[in-house]
């Protein structure tokens, strides 16, 4: 008896708090409390989405055939029916658009890269077909652009304001679900050395980035423009919080280039730099930190400013060099013919040195000067640090001819020389003399981020 009594007592009050909860749905959520409004980031979402493109590439690709099959009798004989030996791609991305006026979009250079077709679709459903105002591997930034009336552009706020802490949006095309909102905060600042990018000084940030949210938007809480979203660092293939977008400023300087000659034109100081670690600090009893020029290169715009071995670069046009992947991203976004103001500490003294960015001295050696397996190829020095800080020196190909013997054999521009025949090469004149006279190659190749041998016998 007493466990019904519970039981009706537990149903009245059920139907009392039913009751209650269909009261509340009936009426609109207070739009102020204590006098306040509720917070909300939808006005300013209302501003900075329509800024924010959906990009869909399709791309043809070339698959690889059986030679039998290319025989028409063979065919014929299996009754094999001709077949296109191309096969279309898709992808998707997203944009951010910075020049109303123009129809240009910012985006990354992975998304758009291998693209034979760019439709961008807008916020309010319009698509238009793009086309490609210049891209750039290096920095993973590319623009492209649309004929479309009544665009809206992102503000574009200064990123170099930013501060670990700050609040961001990230506005992208995850998965393909259409336009998505997530949030969070900066993480760090100035992450380099990942090996995503030649040239990295990404944010970090929690804020939710998946697959599909590469060239959007980061934005702050006024609906600025301050990164443009890149990369995660994915181990189960989901988003674990760790997010990298490229700066603002970066991206614009970057931009600037790219819609002026279509690529970004990058020159060289002439100059060899290592970190100041906490011994090197000691040893040239230094507090500040930066970089030291470990080698100034002959006959380069560093030679002739008078830059010596020793020098402590402190900061690139007034701004501070923390490492030597910043001074190479700093110097990354000038362009040729611009002026780069150094700050330097010599001998206990600090001084200011004004040099002039150059074009890359290339001098070129023919391949069938080095062996006749390699004619069709060019050849020259490699001295270049990558993005921690460390010098490369190799012998690169600058150029292959198309149908030549180089190419057949499998090499390509672009590919560095690591090795011949087990020997180290760091020039071109050790390359040679490891292929003096021999009948076989074992070239030992670094391409991209692979490394591999190719054999010519």
């Amino acid at each position: 008896m007493k466990i019904a009594i519970i039981s009706k007592t537990y149903c009245i009050r059920l139907f009392a708090l039913v009751a209650l909860l269909t009261c509340y749905q009936t009426q609109a959520l207070p739009n102020f409390i204590e006098g306040k409004p509720l917070p909300s980031l939808a006005p300013m979402l209302d501003q900075a989405t329509p800024a924010v493109v959906n990009i869909a590439t399709k791309n043809h690709i070339q698959e690889r055939e059986n030679p039998l099959l290319r025989d028409p009798f063979f065919r014929r004989f299996f009754n094999i029916p001709n077949q296109s030996t191309k096969r279309s791609a898709q992808s998707l991305g997203s944009g951010v658009i910075i020049d109303a006026k123009h129809g240009y979009i910012l985006t990354n250079h992975h998304v758009i890269g291998k693209a034979d077709e760019i439709t961008v679709t807008l916020r309010d459903g319009r698509s238009y077909i793009a086309n490609t105002v210049g891209s750039d591997p290096e920095s993973d930034v590319a623009v492209i652009q649309i004929k479309a009336p009544n665009l809206t552009a992102l503000a574009i706020a200064d990123s170099d304001t930013l501060r670990v802490g700050d609040f961001v949006v990230a506005i992208g095309n995850p998965f393909g679900l259409g336009q998505t909102v997530t949030s969070g905060i900066v993480s760090a600042l100035g992450r380099s050395g990942l090996g995503i990018e030649g040239y990295e000084d990404f944010i970090q940030t929690d804020a939710s980035i998946n697959p599909g949210n590469s060239g959007g938007a980061l934005v702050n809480l006024r609906g600025e423009l301050i990164g443009i979203n890149t990369a995660i660092i994915a181990p189960s293939g989901g988003n674990v919080g760790i997010g990298f977008a490229i700066p603002s400023n970066m991206a614009i300087s970057l931009k600037n280039q790219l819609v002026k000659f279509g690529e970004v034109k990058r020159g060289q100081l002439g100059i060899s730099v290592q970190d100041l670690t906490v011994e090197l600090a000691r040893a040239f009893k230094l507090k500040q930190q930066g970089v030291i020029i470990s080698q100034v290169e002959n006959s380069s715009s560093a030679e002739e400013a008078g830059l010596l071995p020793g020098d402590v670069v402190l900061a690139l046009n007034n701004r501070p060099v923390k490492n030597s992947s910043s001074l190479r991203n700093a110097l990354g976004l000038l362009s040729l013919g611009d002026k780069a103001e150094l700050t330097l500490l010599r001998s206990g003294q600090q001084q200011k040195v004004t040099v002039k960015i150059r074009q890359k001295i290339i001098i070129g050696i023919a391949g069938e000067n080095i062996h006749t397996k390699l004619t069709g190829a060019v050849f020259s020095n490699l001295n270049q640090q990558n993005s921690v800080g460390q010098t490369l020196t190799a012998a690169i190909i600058t150029s292959v001819e198309a149908n030549s013997a180089a190419s057949l054999a499998g090499l390509k521009k672009g590919d560095i020389i690591l090795k011949a025949n087990r020997v180290n090469i760091n020039s071109t004149d050790r390359l040679i003399k490891a292929l003096k006279n021999q009948t076989s190659l074992l070239l030992n190749i670094q391409r991209g981020n692979a490394a591999f041998f190719i054999f010519l016998r």
